[in-house]
């Protein structure tokens, strides 16, 4: 059985390089027909998931997609998508414009990554650690201390709360060798530590499994939104007419409805736009095996539009009501989990052990809660964003701001968002000895993890 399996997909694979070179893709990119946008056009044979493919490369290289023409009903795939730079402007580098023509053209094999060059961190050897669970003030210092008792460096990770849901995905390589975790022994002795903190040490609650793996390459966006949906967290999700939930968030207005008489149902989007937020609905009906035929997008003000064209695989449209509901469902919570809630806190810092355990351990002791983050490392140095509340859910105090920003140093951790007055480092302060590991992580002393 399993021969004729792997005899079905080396034939598939055969056939997929067979269209390729009778029908390679075209990819044209232009940057006269519009003052303010460039214009990038795919043509390609068409397959499952194409579509996602495309706007990962341009996400991945933060793009801004302000419109987008999408065709791919048949054997063939047709798009157009008008973006700009972080900056809002023409993409000009021609760096990027080759990587994107031999990502998405017929010399995709030979693609060289631009990544190092554009500032996206190409990845070395390290140990993968998916995470979900009940979130919690405090969750993240726990984890982060169990991991610094175990002599493991995290150098990039990913983490999101959602509607008491928390799903992280963290690269982590071992103290002394800088390089993966391996060890099945200590691998093991990971996932238990890090699942009793998960559980917050009770035994009558349930949790996934931490996993790890060793890796060199990861998607974390993709790993949080199929930890998250594995997690059920679109079910938190009340049907009523409210614009606002219980935080105040605006809410995403989405709406399904079936065109019968040409098999396809109406996907309709409406919300404030937002950096990934094609990728983010794309990925959903991807993942959950649709099939977008046309698409349409516009997202050139603060409100985006999206209309999708979708079937299953097999050709048909949204069965049921329902099948209409959960496609709603998943698609606001695919929405909102990367919404950044609470203050913006910028880390830039020299990278050591222990350091995210630290600052995290800081945030807790002066009752905030880390609601989403984005860990890298990069030439030796830490860059690191928060996003953070009080831990009740409400908005930070200014006082509490300064009084950490005095601790860590004024230099070292940056506020970019909110109103909150900043104090002047005294005389007194050392803007190193946070620098140098001077806190100890004593975050599980009380769990009887860890000796005192």
């Amino acid at each position: 059985m399993d021969d004729c399996l792997s005899y079905s997909y080396h034939m598939d694979d055969e056939i997929a390089r067979f269209i390729r070179r009778v029908n390679p893709p075209k990819v044209v990119i232009d940057n006269d027909v519009y003052n303010n946008v460039t214009v990038i056009k795919v043509d390609s044979a068409n397959k499952h998931g194409i579509l996602l493919e495309v706007v990962q490369v341009l996400t991945d290289l933060n793009l801004t997609i302000k419109k987008a023409y999408i065709s791919s009903d048949g054997g063939w795939f047709m798009d157009v998508f008008n973006v700009t730079n972080q900056d809002g402007n023409k993409v000009t580098d021609e760096i990027v414009l080759d990587y994107i023509r031999k990502s998405l053209g017929p010399d995709e094999s030979s693609c060289y990554s631009p990544r190092s060059t554009i500032g996206v961190k190409q990845s070395v050897d390290f140990t993968v650690i998916e995470l979900t669970g009940t979130d919690r003030p405090g969750l993240l210092s726990e984890l982060c201390a169990v991991l610094t008792d175990l002599q493991c460096n995290v150098v990039n990770a990913e983490i999101w709360t959602h509607r008491a849901k928390a799903a992280a995905v963290l690269q982590v390589t071992d103290e002394e060798t800088s390089s993966a975790v391996t060890d099945p022994e200590r691998l093991s002795k990971i996932r238990k530590l890090l699942g009793y903190v998960l559980t917050g040490g009770s035994r009558s609650r349930r949790c996934r499994e931490p996993k790890t793996t060793v890796s060199s390459s990861l998607n974390a966006d993709r790993k949080l939104h199929q930890l998250m949906f594995a997690d059920r967290d679109y079910d938190e999700w009340e049907n009523n007419v409210d614009d606002e939930d219980k935080i105040g968030r605006v809410v995403p207005d989405v709406d399904v409805s079936n065109l019968h008489d040409l098999d396809y149902s109406i996907v309709m989007i409406k919300c404030k736009d937002r950096p990934k937020l094609l990728f983010d609905t794309v990925f959903t009906l991807t993942d959950m095996k649709y099939v977008v035929s046309h698409a349409s997008i516009d997202a050139e003000g603060p409100e985006a539009y999206q209309e999708y064209y979708i079937r299953h695989t097999d050709g048909s449209p949204v069965k049921s009501e329902a099948e209409r509901q959960r496609v709603i469902k998943c698609l606001k919570a695919a929405i909102q989990r990367r919404v950044s809630e609470g203050l913006m806190l910028e880390l830039c810092t020299s990278d050591r052990v222990g350091l995210l355990s630290d600052v995290t351990r800081i945030f807790r002791e002066n009752s905030l809660t880390v609601t989403r983050a984005e860990v890298k490392t990069k030439g030796g140095k830490a860059l690191n964003t928060f996003y953070v509340r009080d831990a009740s859910g409400y908005e930070v105090d200014g006082k509490t701001i300064d009084s950490i920003r005095a601790v860590i140093g004024q230099k070292i951790l940056q506020v970019k968002g909110g109103n909150t007055e900043v104090v002047k480092p005294s005389s007194q302060e050392s803007q190193t000895g946070f620098l140098f590991g001077v806190f100890k992580s004593r975050s599980f002393v009380n769990f009887g993890l860890i000796r005192s």
